[in-house]
């Protein structure tokens, strides 16, 4: 299964439209995302743009999570977990969380396959003893080029998808 790891939109919906685009081309079957969509009006466009599972952790700059919460509750597929999810993803063991500090220390307690964080706006994929971690990015293309993150969860590969103009 390919999942679509997403972070830090920040509210640039347009880089969004475009990534939702990419993502629904990419085979992916579920999303997951690390943080700082924004605003709700950002929430609604994960979820009608995408019809599979999606799974949402807060991040700093979500700062209406009241609302968030009200416009996820009108889509199905969508679930919102508070500051960590512990989820499993086609059988793999995963945990998604905003802040890198607190990821690398998921990803060093051995108990999952893969953690996911975003916060920095930076990319990287770290092997830490069998776990992956790894951060997509952004989409906001502020601080670096916009993309999202796609995991293969059968070989464990994480690879950077830039956003296509």
């Amino acid at each position: 299964m390919k999942a679509a790891i997403v972070s830090d939109i920040h509210d640039n919906i347009w880089n969004l439209e475009a990534i939702l685009r990419q993502i629904q081309h990419s085979g992916a079957e579920v999303l997951l995302f690390l943080g700082d969509l924004c605003a709700p009006f950002t929430m609604g466009q994960i979820a009608e743009g995408f019809s599979g599972p999606i799974h949402l952790v807060f991040g700093n700059n979500d700062g209406d999570p009241f609302n968030i919460s009200k416009v996820a509750s009108k889509h199905p597929h969508v679930t919102i977990h508070g500051q960590l999810a512990e989820i499993e993803v086609a059988g793999r063991k995963v945990a998604l969380n905003h802040y890198p500090d607190i990821a690398r220390r998921l990803a060093e307690s051995g108990a999952y396959d893969a953690v996911f964080s975003g916060h920095d706006h930076k990319r990287y994929i770290h092997k830490i003893g069998r776990t992956l971690w790894a951060n997509p990015g952004e989409v906001m293309g502020r601080f670096g080029q916009p993309g999202f993150g796609l995991w293969d969860t059968a070989t464990m590969e994480f690879s950077h998808v830039d956003l296509a103009r």
